[in-house]
């Protein structure tokens, strides 16, 4: 492999092939830190024609490549396997923003954006990118269109399909696609752009993007309502909508059980109630006429919905710090589940009308299966995806409860399967669920994603192993 590598280094320079063990090692372990893989190097090319120039020379020389861009997630599609035999391909260095249009309201970006830097160009420019994730500070923008991100505005903006116009593409042959037009319509043929976005690396390498940008919301107002029951929640997320339409712009459901962990953990916050309910959910309106409109609006869908025994209480947040306070609740429950110990994490969806019998259903069997388990049950009701994650019984070992997870998942995902949900709605399939998704979708669906593997990667060198 030492041609191989002094190829690389002639294309991108010495220092950016990096094979020392102190310096693969961020790039070999994924975000939970609980799998390491192994590689040739890490390679990092600066622009577009260095990502083909490398791609080509891994065709030549049958050597498999994991393109990186944050490394942050969830289901070990950005790492390696244990074989050794493939490179890591880091998009890091490619962060330029190449253009920004406020009239067509785009921006074009390369894959390895930091996802903040993005949101902050656009502000700046007087204009809104809402993909908003709790990794925005480290993800990239190549990552984000990879999985096909959601994050808590998909209930107005879409996930990051959505919000993506065109893009730039090496495909497993080492050409390049320039496909970065900023149009709403383009009715030539075969949708590309989307084919590539959620696969993962597994067709080519995204370089760059158009994103779809929006003007600045004239206020943002947020809600903390708390509930008896997930049922409650459909019910204030239905007439939410009626009455507010577009401006609402996220809806996340917590249960007590995530919050207790928020403030067990994290001291310095708390909830804005003298009790603890059931469930609460945050509510976020993006209002463009005024703040006193906005105002007005959520205020009325408060009282109705308390007027109609919807909700038990509420708290809306009167200022920046206020609602800044009740979203850190809602982003911090990741951080204290990782506090409060190993746990298994499961990223669903289903249909938004049957989330409340899905927690009721699902909730019993895992109870009767595994007694003593803790469900730390959240996430973006709006558009269906929970977060339904479960901890170990207290004071019970960890590695043993870990070790259950097999068990555990087929009966989360085959209660999801039952309601007619995805077992992965915005993480993606990775290596952690390849094998799992094989029980629940059909042959005829699964033989026609390996033709399309087949057809545009005939020598399975983009990021084998993942999703199929």
């Amino acid at each position: 492999m030492s041609e191989f590598l002094n190829g690389c280094r002639a294309i991108v320079g010495a220092a950016n092939v990096l094979t020392d063990a102190a310096d693969l090692e961020r790039y070999l372990t994924d975000w939970r830190r609980r799998y390491t893989g192994k590689a040739l190097a890490v390679v990092r090319p600066a622009d577009t024609n260095e990502v083909a120039t490398i791609v080509r020379l891994c065709n030549q020389h049958r050597v498999p490549l994991v393109p990186q861009g944050g490394n942050t997630g969830l289901v070990l599609g950005s790492v390696p396997d244990e074989s050794g035999n493939a490179i890591v391909l880091s998009l890091s260095r490619m962060n330029r923003i190449r253009d920004t249009d406020t009239i067509n309201n785009t921006m074009t970006v390369e894959a390895g954006c930091i996802l903040e830097q993005v949101q902050n160009a656009a502000a700046e420019a007087g204009r809104l990118f809402p993909l908003s994730l709790a990794a925005e500070g480290s993800c990239t923008i190549g990552g984000n269109l990879a999985t096909n991100a959601g994050g808590t505005a998909v209930l107005r903006y879409g996930n990051a399909r959505d919000l993506c116009l065109g893009l730039e593409v090496v495909t497993a042959q080492g050409e390049v696609w320039s496909g970065l037009r900023g149009l709403r319509k383009d009715n030539t043929g075969y949708d590309l752009r989307n084919l590539f976005i959620g696969a993962e690396g597994t067709l080519g390498v995204i370089t760059a993007a158009v994103l779809k940008l929006y003007p600045q919301p004239k206020a943002q107002l947020t809600a903390l309502a708390a509930m008896q029951s997930p049922q409650d929640a459909l019910r204030l997320l239905s007439i939410a909508q009626e009455r507010c339409g577009a401006t609402l712009t996220g809806f996340e459901l917590m249960s007590d059980f995530c919050l207790r962990l928020v403030t067990k953990h994290f001291s310095q916050m708390r909830l804005p109630f003298p009790q603890s309910y059931p469930q609460y959910v945050l509510m976020e309106l993006s209002d463009s006429e005024s703040e006193n409109h906005a105002n007005d609006m959520l205020e009325g869908l408060v009282t109705e919905a308390l007027e109609q025994g919807i909700i038990e209480d509420a708290a809306i947040a009167s200022s920046i710090a206020q609602s800044k306070a009740l979203w850190n609740l809602r982003e911090h429950i990741p951080l204290a589940q990782a506090e409060e110990g190993k746990n298994i994490k499961h990223d669903v969806s289903v249909p938004i009308s049957r989330i409340g019998e899905f927690i009721a259903v699902t909730d019993v069997q895992l109870a009767q299966a595994f007694p003593g388990c803790r469900m730390v049950t959240f996430g973006h009701l709006g558009d269906g995806n929970l977060h339904y994650n479960v901890s170990p019984p207290e004071n019970a070992s960890p590695d043993a409860f870990i070790a259950s997870q097999r068990d555990i998942n087929r009966v989360v995902h085959d209660s999801v399967h039952s309601f007619g949900g995805s077992i992965s709605a915005e993480h993606g399939l990775g290596a952690l669920k390849r094998e799992e998704v094989r029980a629940y979708k059909s042959e005829v669906e699964l033989g026609l994603m390996r033709t399309l593997k087949q057809a545009l990667d005939p020598l399975n060198i983009m990021n084998p192993g993942k999703v199929l």
